[in-house]
C-alpha cells in the first residue's frame, strides 16, 4: 500500500495549473451556458427535441474527442498541446454562438465547443499519474472545486451583463477568460518526458478488465438516463420560473457542487469511491422524484440544491474510480475509451428526453431516469472498488 505523502512542489503547480485553467475556462462557458436553453428556445426558435438533439449530439462529441485525444497522447507521448487546444476550441466556438442567426449554425459551433473537451482524458491522465490512492481523490476534487468556482463567477456576470448588454455581445465576451486558459497552460505548465512505452491498441470493450468492463457498462447505463442540465432548467419554466431565474438557479445547484467537491473527493480517498458513487446516483434519484411529485417553487429550489450535491459527489469520483481502474501506462486512452463509451450514451439520452417530453409531458423523462439510475446504483454493488485505504 502507498503511504501517504506531501505533494512536490511541481505536482501542486501541475494540479493548481489545471486548476485554474479550468476556473477560467467555466467562468467563460458558463457565462452563456446559465442561459443556453432559453437562448436555443426563446431565441433560436428550437423545441424540446431539438434541444435535446443539440445537447446530445455535443454530448456525444465529448466522448469521441476524449477517445481520440486520449490514444493520440498515449501514442505521441504528449498531453500538453491537448489540453490547451481543447480551451481554444471553446473560445473560437463562444465567437460563433454569437454570430449564429438559427439554431442550425449554432449546432456545427456546439459540436466545436464540446470538442474541446479532447482535454480531458489527458490532463486527467497527468493528473493521475502524479497522485497517489491517498490523494487522487482530493486532486480530482480540486479540479471540480476550481471548475465549478469559474461557474459561479461566470453566472454572476452572467445574471449582471444579461440586463446590460445583448446576448450575442455577452457570448463573444466569454470567449476571453478560454483563451487565458490557453495563455495559462501553455506558458506555466511544463510537460516531463513520460516513462511509458506502450500504445493502446484502440477502443475495445473486451480488452477492459472484469472490474473496468462492469463499470463501464453500469456508467453507460446511468448516462443513458442523465439527460442534460438544459431539462432541468425548462422544468423549472414550465412550473412557472421565469427566464430572468434561470441564471438563479443554475448558480444555486452551481455553488453548492463547488463548495462541496473537495469534500467528497476527500471522504471518497477515506471511505472508498464506491460509497461515494452510490450516494451521488441516491441524490439524482431524489432529483427525479421531486420532478415527478412535487410542483412547488420551494421544492423545485430544493430539487436544484440536491442536484448540485449531485454533481459534487459524481464528477471527482467517477473519473478517479476510472482512472485507477485503468492499466497505469495506459491511463490516458483508457480513459478515453472509457468517456467514449458512457459519452456516446449522451446523445440517445437527451434527445429521448426531448422526445419523450414533447409527447408524454415532464413527468415521462424523470421516470426512465429513475429506473435507468435505481438498475445502475444495483451494478454498482457489485463493483470491487480498489480504492478504500487500509490502515
Amino acid at each position: 500500500m502507498e503511504s501517504a505523502q506531501p505533494d512536490s512542489k511541481y505536482v501542486k503547480r501541475t494540479v493548481w495549473t489545471f486548476a485554474s485553467a479550468s476556473f477560467l475556462h467555466d467562468m467563460g462557458a458558463d457565462m452563456i451556458f446559465s442561459i443556453w436553453p432559453m437562448f436555443l428556445t426563446t431565441v433560436l426558435g428550437a423545441n424540446m427535441a431539438v434541444v435535446g438533439l443539440i445537447d446530445g449530439l455535443g454530448d456525444a462529441f465529448v466522448s469521441i474527442a476524449q477517445a481520440a485525444s486520449g490514444y493520440l497522447s498515449d501514442r505521441l507521448k504528449k498531453r500538453k498541446p491537448f489540453v490547451w487546444l481543447g480551451y481554444f476550441f471553446g473560445g473560437i466556438a463562444k465567437v460563433g454562438y454569437s454570430l449564429a442567426p438559427t439554431w442550425h449554425w449554432v449546432l456545427p459551433f456546439r459540436l466545436l465547443d464540446r470538442s474541446g473537451k479532447m482535454r480531458g482524458a489527458p490532463r486527467d491522465a497527468i493528473v493521475s499519474d502524479l497522485s497517489t490512492v491517498h490523494n487522487r481523490g482530493r486532486h480530482f476534487g480540486t479540479l471540480r472545486m476550481m471548475d465549478n468556482g469559474g461557474a459561479i463567477v461566470g453566472i454572476l456576470a452572467s445574471i449582471v451583463l444579461v440586463q446590460l448588454i445583448p446576448l450575442r455581445t455577452l457570448m463573444l465576451i466569454a470567449a476571453i477568460p478560454s483563451m487565458l486558459a490557453v495563455l495559462l497552460v501553455l506558458f506555466v505548465y511544463h510537460e516531463q518526458q513520460p516513462d511509458g512505452t506502450k500504445v493502446f491498441r484502440g477502443i475495445h470493450f473486451r480488452d477492459f478488465s472484469p472490474n473496468l468492463r462492469l463499470y463501464t457498462a453500469l456508467s453507460a447505463l446511468f448516462m443513458l438516463g442523465a439527460f442534460s442540465y438544459s431539462f432541468l432548467l425548462l422544468s423549472a419554466k414550465s412550473l412557472g420560473f421565469s427566464i430572468g431565474t434561470m441564471p438563479v438557479l443554475y448558480l444555486l445547484y452551481t455553488a453548492v457542487a463547488a463548495l462541496l467537491s473537495m469534500y467528497f473527493g476527500r471522504l471518497a480517498d477515506r471511505i472508498g469511491r464506491k460509497t461515494v458513487l452510490l450516494f451521488s446516483y441516491g441524490c439524482w434519484m431524489g432529483v427525479a422524484l421531486l420532478f415527478i411529485l412535487f410542483k412547488s417553487p420551494a421544492v423545485v429550489i430544493g430539487a436544484f440544491a440536491l442536484y448540485g450535491v449531485h454533481i459534487a459527489s459524481l464528477e471527482p469520483v467517477q473519473k478517479a474510480l476510472a482512472a485507477e481502474l485503468a492499466p497505469k501506462d495506459l491511463v490516458a486512452s483508457t480513459l478515453g475509451g472509457y468517456q467514449m463509451i458512457i459519452g456516446l450514451v449522451s446523445f440517445p439520452a437527451s434527445f429521448l428526453a426531448g422526445i419523450l417530453w414533447d409527447r408524454y409531458g415532464l413527468i415521462a423523462p424523470y421516470l426512465l431516469s429513475l429506473i435507468l439510475t435505481a438498475l445502475a446504483g444495483f451494478l454498482l454493488l457489485f463493483l470491487k472498488d480498489g480504492s478504500v485505504q487500509r490502515t
